[in-house]
């Protein structure tokens, strides 16, 4: 099996000559946005992807990550590529270097996933939670939780996670079961159940934040009675630092074909005493505030579609190069590889043409955030987050 290699020469293509990165960088606060700081930085993360995580595939894969005494184990050599990522800050490409970020366009950004996610999915699935999570706060998040979560999320050291659907729920939210219980300090605490729980648990980081929906103390049936909350795996201490392990643990892992190696969970909490939860925003609007969380996400997915397809051309190519068989149409003195073959070729520039307008088109999406979110004649232009505009 061939080994991934970022398709650098397309990405650059796309981003400079089809949708333009000259208009993205006219945009205030972009301006330091270039042709040659975007070739450093694609060239770096290249190394990354192909280099530390692509090679963890196979491995990752065939181990899977494993439930033990409570706490998830991800395969051996997965928490190493996570200290790489952090270290070179790729989590934070499109943030603000108010949290931590490098204060790129999504446009690069939107680059850069693609590569985690055409190198090694199972990993990148984690940032990819994490920034839909780091949108969320930054827009509905109180200044105290900007202050306290965002700059380890932006940086990576923590990760964070999307909690919706439950086993009796599935896709209907208005039947969530979770349930906030206010305490006499104000607070809240959390009891219930979440499935499917991406990264619900795992030893990449050294903290979790949790956004979960649930029902608000007095909230209606339906929808409308649901809230958003932060229910962090560990308490964060005035000063920053961890404290107690909170009332929220995994209890079984899902067996994603493809995908062993990233930890999707059962997520239970208040078992015990009852998670230590914080209202995201205001109560009865939490439909409304996990959506940005969603929007994000769901874009990202898209652009997984992408990542697969550019992983499985490369590895059609190298065995179509390798694969011996049958003499050439227009003959030959014996075998040749099968790329020789009209109709292989066929299939493969098919597929080049597919990927490249699927790259076209996700790219231009994301251009259009950057615009939509810093243009100068939007009203009252808040900071910029990807979703905004779906």
């Amino acid at each position: 099996m061939s080994v991934y290699a970022a398709p650098l020469r397309d990405m650059r293509f796309v981003i400079e000559d089809v949708v333009g990165l000259r208009r993205v960088s006219a945009l205030p606060g972009l301006e330091t946005t270039d042709a040659a700081l975007v070739e450093q930085i694609l060239t770096e993360a290249g190394k990354l992807a192909g280099d530390v995580l692509a090679p963890l595939n196979k491995v990752g894969d065939r181990q899977g990550s494993r439930l033990e005494n409570g706490v998830v184990r991800t395969p051996r050599g997965s928490p190493t590529p996570t200290a790489q990522f952090v270290d070179g800050g790729w989590n934070g490409a499109p943030f603000e270097e108010e949290w931590g970020g490098m204060g790129l366009p999504w446009l690069v950004a939107t680059a850069l996933q693609e590569m985690w996610q055409g190198s090694n999915l199972a990993f990148g699935l984690c940032p990819l939670l994490t920034q839909a999570a780091i949108d969320a706060l930054r827009e509905v998040g109180t200044d105290e939780q900007k202050r306290t979560y965002l700059p380890k999320l932006v940086t990576g050291e923590w990760a964070g996670t999307m909690n919706l659907t439950e086993p009796q729920a599935g896709t209907d939210l208005g039947a969530i079961r979770t349930r906030a219980e206010k305490t006499a300090d104000g607070g809240y605490r959390l009891r219930g159940q979440k499935i499917y729980i991406t990264y619900g648990d795992h030893d990449f980081t050294d903290n979790i934040i949790h956004l979960v929906l649930a029902r608000s103390p007095d909230g209606i049936a339906g929808t409308k009675g649901l809230s958003l909350y932060i229910v962090p795996k560990f308490l964060v201490n005035p000063d920053g630092t961890l404290g107690a392990r909170n009332d929220a643990k995994p209890l079984s892992l899902e067996h994603k074909l493809g995908i062993h190696a990233s930890p999707t969970c059962v997520m239970a909490y208040g078992e015990d005493e009852g998670a230590v939860a914080y209202l995201v925003g205001e109560e009865n609007r939490g439909i409304e505030y996990m959506f940005i969380m969603m929007n994000n996400a769901r874009l990202a997915v898209g652009l997984q579609g992408l990542a697969v397809a550019e992983r499985a051309y490369q590895q059609a190519l190298d065995y179509a190069r390798s694969r011996v068989q049958s003499r050439a149409v227009q003959g030959s003195s014996g075998p040749v590889t099968i790329i020789h073959h009209p109709d292989v070729r066929r299939m493969l520039m098919t597929m080049k043409a597919q990927i490249e307008a699927m790259r076209g088109l996700i790219y231009d999406v994301a251009a259009a955030i950057d615009v939509a979110n810093r243009h100068p004649r939007r009203p009252s232009a808040p900071a910029p987050r990807a979703g905004s505009t779906c």
